[in-house]
């Protein structure tokens, strides 16, 4: 087959001679392609017309604040029975500040109280005692009896004394003096068969202050006094009179004012 056989096989168009045709069309191949029906238009129109810019809603456009079923709401709605006060009553009257519980207000929790002192020996909770006081210890003391003193130094104190005495002697005298020869101190003796015994002086810490209030505590163990003033570790006193249970009375005088003395049983 020569050339011009091969190219009578193409369909003829506007060719240039001895070039490629501009557009050439493939067999079937629309130069433009049409859809069915015809060419869409530039811009389409929708199945019943083109949509306006600002569509309406079915039954009209929206107002801008529309209503609502029934009317437009108030800015301030009514409840239904009116609208309810600034501050609503509850059912059966307004409830309290401070609202009271079933049977009766809660007071505020106590801890538990200390353990009753041993068998026989009462516990004195008083708020105004007389000085001279004496507090009886029927079973006299033992280990781990606690006694706590409480009151006020006088503004013009000279010395305030603690005794714990058995029927005939003097256990434990514990005496602060305020002024003696100008300085502060606290003597601590015991008096056994009418005689003295030696005298304990030596301190650092004087802890009691004129015209101020006070808190004393006396522990005993089985071989001491121990003494604390307002929470704070003071001194410690050693048996001079082995049989505790003979310790049977506790003396409070001098220049104090007295509010609590407590005996009580330590765990």
């Amino acid at each position: 087959m020569d050339l011009a056989e091969a190219l009578g096989d193409w369909p003829s168009g506007n060719s240039q001679a001895g070039g490629q045709q501009p557009n050439p069309s493939w067999p079937g191949q629309p130069g433009q392609p049409t859809w069915p029906g015809g060419q869409p238009a530039a811009n389409p129109t929708w199945p019943g017309g083109q949509p306006a810019a600002n569509p309406t809603w079915p039954g009209g456009q929206p107002a801008a604040n529309p209503t609502w079923p029934g009317g437009q709401p108030a800015a301030n709605p009514t409840w239904p029975g009116g609208q309810p006060a600034a501050n609503p009553t509850w059912p059966g009257g307004q409830p309290a500040a401070n609202p009271t519980w079933p049977g009766g207000q809660p007071s505020q929790p106590t801890w538990p109280s200390p353990q009753p002192s041993g068998p026989g020996v009462p516990s004195a909770r008083q708020q105004t005692l007389t000085v001279p006081y004496k507090h009886n210890l029927p079973s006299g003391v033992f280990d781990k009896v606690l006694i706590c003193i409480a009151g006020s130094i006088k503004p013009n104190a000279d010395k305030i004394t603690v005794d714990m005495n058995t029927d005939r002697d003097l256990a434990f005298h514990f005496n602060p003096r305020f002024n003696e020869s100008g300085k502060k101190v606290i003597v601590r003796n015991s008096c056994i068969d009418q005689r003295w015994g030696k005298e304990e002086r030596e301190l650092n810490n004087f802890p009691f202050v004129q015209g101020q209030p006070f808190e004393m505590k006396i522990l005993c163990t089985n071989t001491e006094f121990k003494i604390a003033v307002n929470n704070t570790h003071l001194l410690e006193f050693k048996h001079r009179i082995t049989d505790l249970s003979t310790i049977k009375t506790i003396n409070i005088y001098n220049d104090l004012t007295l509010s609590k003395v407590e005996v009580q049983t330590l765990p």
